[in-house]
């Protein structure tokens, strides 16, 4: 889905940057060529609403949890198009006082002027066109890193979430053990010395020794977990200090 929107979009900015060039250049040519030249730009315009509309078709397809910055390029995009139909428009009627000046014979000094006033605007609109892009450019640019942040950091609560989990079974199993070893000596206790023999004593000091060990190898496990938490959060923290 999102390979097709961004197939679309090269396309989009591609016909928008002919667009911008052509039109800088309607007012600086002849006549008969600035006709077939505006021809042209009214045609690549319709193409490029075209393109934003399957574009547009495109982003509702895409899953809500992922359409935001989807959304948000396309009404750069629509703001872009509805620029350059206004210039186009500016450039359109410069090039019908022209044709209009033409008919009705201006001198010559009126028609340099008008032709220099156009040219001075057009270098504008080109420097203020050149300074857009390279704005726009960096926005998204800012938008993909912080995405990329975003699911780095959503990767490393999913692992601090199962370490937790671990934690909290090792914790259940430590204190079942130490349960079990309450119960072993408070049976012990209760059975006189004179009732239990040297096999006796013998089991329940191996069980005994057996439970200590158990808990002992529990206790190491819930550091050595705790230990990894408190990493992981601070390489999570640090790297995303450090991230541009």
């Amino acid at each position: 889905m999102s390979s097709d929107f961004e197939g679309y979009e090269q396309d989009f900015a591609v016909l928008t940057a002919e667009v911008t060039g052509k039109i800088a250049r309607v007012p600086r040519l002849p006549p008969e060529e600035k006709k077939q030249m505006v021809a042209n730009v009214e045609k690549q315009l319709e193409e490029a609403k075209e393109l934003l509309e399957q574009m547009d078709l495109e982003v509702r397809e895409i899953p809500p949890q992922s359409r935001g910055m989807y959304s948000n390029r396309m009404r750069s995009y629509k703001q872009e198009m509805g620029k350059l139909e206004k210039d186009f428009k500016r450039s359109r009627i410069a090039y019908s006082d022209e044709v209009r000046n033409e008919l009705l014979g201006d001198d010559g000094n009126s028609s340099e002027n008008q032709r220099a006033h156009l040219l001075d605007n057009t270098e504008r609109l080109e420097r203020s066109s050149r300074r857009l892009e390279a704005g726009y450019q960096i926005a998204v640019e800012t938008e993909q890193i912080g995405q990329e942040m975003l699911e780095n950091l959503s990767h490393d609560r999913e692992k601090i979430q199962r370490a937790r989990e671990r934690l909290r079974e090792t914790d259940a199993n430590l204190g079942k053990s130490s349960r079990i070893l309450t119960g072993m000596l408070r049976s012990r206790d209760e059975i006189p010395a004179h009732h239990c023999g040297p096999d006796d004593f013998r089991s329940q000091s191996t069980g005994l020794a057996w439970t200590a060990r158990r808990i002992i190898q529990n206790r190491i496990l819930i550091v050595s977990l705790a230990i990894v938490v408190v990493i992981t959060i601070l390489m999570a923290i640090i790297f995303s200090v450090r991230r541009p």
